[in-house]
């Protein structure tokens, strides 16, 4: 097992000591694990049927009325909150059901009005579909994070190649990046995203790609000008006059001091892509219609004034969200800051005591 050097100790140990980043990382950590199985939190299917001595898992596979029920008529999938059937299933067995019987898609027709105010069937009431808001919080959530650490990753992998290119060996590939960039930034993301949105059907991989057009840029510039800085170090010199390969002293010796500045700048890259798709989901131009979504949810809030709770519910969970990630950003931001060396030294030398 490797050993984790002095320095990344000592990061890791200044991390820890900003509480307020540390347990929001926690908080995040925690509730994308829980949501990552939100199949087993929020659904209208049972986890679990027995009936006539065979076990069925409903929350996995889909099951005929007509092939599975005794007395089945229709060939279309079981309708697990249907009076006949949950009859038919506990006369012969028993059903496991989520905690929270409604998926992100389910209409709840036993309210009488939608939207309908919290109560103790749907917990942060319904929206104006009838659908379960906190069903919908759930999965929503949970899309939200995956596109933002998707869009986060996958933009960081290719700007920081770009940028290391760039920076260690400059020239003509330099030149011609740099003003390919110039001329790319100028672009509105917004407005093109609006515009390429109402001509092509949108979807969770179209919109990643689109942002990924531009979102690529972010960590460019920083990159860059780590490897620009590097490149002339004695020990890259050396390692170049020794015969490394430039790949190597690329991989081990350059890029190692680049990321610390990228670390932290991730956090709030993360920030400003849930914004986007909220942005995005909000004017109605972002995932499609009936996908969970946060900014969605605000936009029901913006439509129905006379549903407070509904805006309210969604602004919450969107700034506590990127709340929670700011924090974050600001204790890893600490971490790579030399400054504040001294104080995780302290920190890990209490800690050990």
């Amino acid at each position: 097992m490797t050993r984790l050097s002095p320095i990344t100790r000592r990061r890791i140990a200044t991390f820890k000591a900003n509480r307020r980043g540390y347990y929001s990382a926690l908080i995040l950590l925690g509730l994308f694990l829980v949501t990552l199985f939100a199949e087993l939190l929020a659904n209208d299917r049972p986890l679990l049927v027995y009936y006539n001595g065979e076990l069925l898992l409903p929350a996995i596979h889909r099951y005929v009325e007509k092939d599975t029920l005794e007395g089945g008529q229709l060939e279309s999938e079981i309708d697990y909150n249907d009076p006949w059937v949950i009859h038919e299933i506990e006369r012969d067995g028993w059903m496991l059901r989520a905690p929270i019987p409604y998926s992100y898609r389910t209409i709840n027709f036993d309210v009488t009005r939608a939207p309908s105010p919290p109560d103790w069937h749907n917990l942060f009431g319904t929206d104006d579909q009838a659908r379960d808001i906190l069903s919908r919080v759930i999965y929503g959530f949970r899309l939200s994070m995956i596109f933002a650490l998707l869009l986060v990753s996958i933009s960081s992998a290719i700007g920081i190649t770009l940028g290391a290119l760039s920076g260690y060996y400059g020239g003509v590939l330099d030149l011609l990046l740099q003003r390919f960039i110039e001329i790319w930034e100028g672009i509105p993301m917004l407005f093109l995203l609006i515009i390429l949105s109402s001509i092509v059907v949108p979807g969770f991989w179209w919109i990643l790609l689109l942002m990924l057009l531009f979102r690529w840029m972010a960590l460019i510039d920083v990159v860059r000008a780590e490897f620009l800085r590097a490149r002339n170090f004695d020990y890259v010199r050396a390692a170049r006059a020794l015969g490394v390969p430039e790949m190597t002293i690329l991989r081990r010796h350059v890029l190692p001091n680049a990321l610390v500045s990228v670390f932290t700048f991730l956090p709030f890259m993360v920030t400003g892509a849930l914004t986007t798709l909220a942005a995005l989901d909000f004017l109605g131009f972002g995932l499609p219609s009936g996908s969970p979504s946060l900014g969605e949810l605000l936009a029901q809030g913006k439509n129905n004034p006379q549903s407070p709770w509904i805006g309210m519910i969604g602004f919450f969970v969107l700034a506590t969200m990127l709340s929670l990630w700011l924090f974050v950003g600001e204790a890893v931001r600490d971490a790579f800051d030399p400054r504040k060396i001294f104080r995780g030294r302290a920190a890990a030398k209490g800690a050990s005591a």
